[in-house]
């Protein structure tokens, strides 16, 4: 007993053709002869109505070399190949079965079907033609019919889809070829057509789908590999573009059209593969200038161009070039304005230079065409921290150093203003009080963005001197009662501030 296997399924449009393989009664086989082609054909039968489709051509191939004359042999070798969706060497074999039977009506009409598939018109019409000759079936005959009536509108099809080719109108030849294609399957020529009229029509992906259906209907298809490498170059995606040329160099080592493009693409290939490179050791500088490179090596694809300043102004933005960040992302955004990779660093830049209110914008933006990004939503709750803490206290703006500083710039700062702001500098009661408060605002500010712990609370939008912005309680490094609790202690010696100055 064969199991039945669920592939079973794949075949069900062969119901007919497989019918009557399995009730014929065919004449002419000398199955006496040959005991073991008997067998391979029965086992061979049981196990395609199974759908065990690899282990019944095994036995086929085996019926067919021990009686290459047996015509039933061919058929069901070509029924499991039709089953396995292999058209091409299905048609050798219904070949074979007409030569040896040429009166054997179903094996005529399957190649027809076949051929008409191919596209290959004048052949399937031919076929058709001698099975309404033969003292068909009412079903062979009503089929036979039915697709010599399909062939001939295809034919008128065809020809008026070259016409509007070549006077130019894509957009009718392609219509056209749609409807030659829903027949004509695995037609290589009319996809082929119909891929070069999606490329002037400027609808890349269509044709990309159209030459990549080519590339396998049609061996050593070298210029649909070509054409594929191309579009993928002048999308900007230059590791599909590579594999394309290679294809087709496979093909073909000596192809003057892939040999040249490969080198192109090769050469920016590695570019690029450099630059992304050094961007993950954080070698931004390096980066930026290999891109440069690539905006030389490619000049006239404006999509290779954008890519490069998308992914310098990701650059600029990481190393902190702030204002070189904002204009080349800004540049980008220009060209493409819903490129969310450009509004999440150029929110990053302005969030460097303070302008809170843009970076919300820009993350905003980014939000609405990338809902479940993660880092734009943990850049927009940060900016919003950062807008409303500076409509408070603002530590860098009171050191007056910009929030990219180094620790000694800080320190320098701080310096500066705490013996400029001292309240023992100030005699008027109301200005003591005003340097007073400045002198502490002036010492926090020190405290905070020299504690790298409190400072990188502060940056993410906390305030680590403010008790309401702290969360969870726990020590709290903040003043109670302004300037008595310095009394009794030099501000510039020890206590809750260390404030040394070096005079040089």
């Amino acid at each position: 007993m064969v199991a039945i296997n669920p592939t079973a399924h794949k075949f069900l449009s062969y119901a007919p053709f497989i019918l009557v393989l399995i009730d014929l009664r065919y004449e002419g086989v000398n199955g006496g002869k040959d005991g073991g082609v008997e067998n391979h054909l029965e086992m061979g039968k049981k196990l395609l109505a199974a759908g065990q489709l690899a282990d019944a051509l095994s036995h086929f191939h085996a019926a067919v070399d021990g009686d290459p004359k047996n015509y039933m042999a061919y058929y069901r070798r070509a029924t499991v190949y039709l089953a396995m969706g292999k058209s091409k060497s299905a048609l050798p074999d219904l070949s074979k079965v007409i030569e040896l039977k040429p009166d054997f009506t179903s094996a005529r009409l399957q190649r027809g079907n076949l051929l008409l598939k191919h596209g290959k018109l004048d052949e399937a019409e031919s076929d058709f033609k001698k099975v309404l000759k033969s003292n068909p079936s009412s079903r062979e005959e009503q089929e036979a019919q039915s697709q010599l009536k399909k062939s001939d509108e295809i034919q008128r099809l065809v020809a008026q889809a070259r016409s509007d080719f070549n006077r130019n109108e894509f957009g009718s030849a392609a219509s056209h070829l749609d409807i030659i294609i829903d027949t004509c399957t695995w037609d290589a020529d009319s996809r082929e057509m119909r891929a070069e009229c999606f490329i002037q029509l400027g609808e890349m992906g269509k044709a990309v789908s159209d030459l990549k259906a080519a590339s396998k209907l049609k061996s050593d298809n070298t210029q649909a590999f070509y054409k594929l490498s191309t579009i993928y170059y002048n999308l900007g995606d230059h590791e599909m573009s590579l594999n394309e040329v290679r294809e087709c160099l496979k093909l073909d080592p000596d192809h003057k059209q892939c040999f040249g493009h490969y080198k192109q693409v090769k050469k920016l290939n590695k570019q690029i593969q450099t630059a992304e490179e050094l961007i993950q050791q954080q070698k931004y500088s390096d980066a930026v200038s290999k891109y440069e490179s690539v905006m030389k090596t490619e000049p006239n694809v404006p999509q290779f161009i954008l890519n490069a300043k998308e992914r310098i102004c990701h650059c600029l933005s990481k190393d902190q070039q702030t204002a070189e960040a904002i204009s080349i992302c800004s540049e980008v955004l220009s060209l493409d304005p819903q490129n969310v990779n450009a509004l999440k660093d150029r929110a990053e830049a302005y969030l460097q230079d303070d302008q809170y209110e843009e970076a919300i914008k820009d993350f905003e933006s980014a939000k609405e065409h990338s809902e479940n990004d993660h880092q734009i939503k943990e850049g927009l709750e940060r900016a919003q921290r950062l807008l409303k803490q500076s409509q408070k206290r603002d530590y860098y703006k009171i050191l007056g150093v910009k929030r990219t500083a180094q620790k000694k710039e800080i320190l320098k700062a701080y310096r500066k203003l705490a013996q400029q702001w001292h309240p023992d500098n100030f005699q008027n009661t109301e200005e003591k009080k005003k340097a007073e408060k400045k002198f502490i605002d002036i010492a926090q500010a020190k405290e905070v963005l020299t504690n790298p712990e409190m400072r990188s609370k502060f940056d993410q939008g906390e305030d680590p001197m403010d008790p309401e912005s702290q969360q969870g309680g726990g020590h709290h490094h903040h003043f109670h009662g302004g300037w008595d609790n310095f009394h009794g202690f030099n501000p510039f010696g020890s206590g809750p501030f260390n404030f040394k100055f070096n005079y040089n």
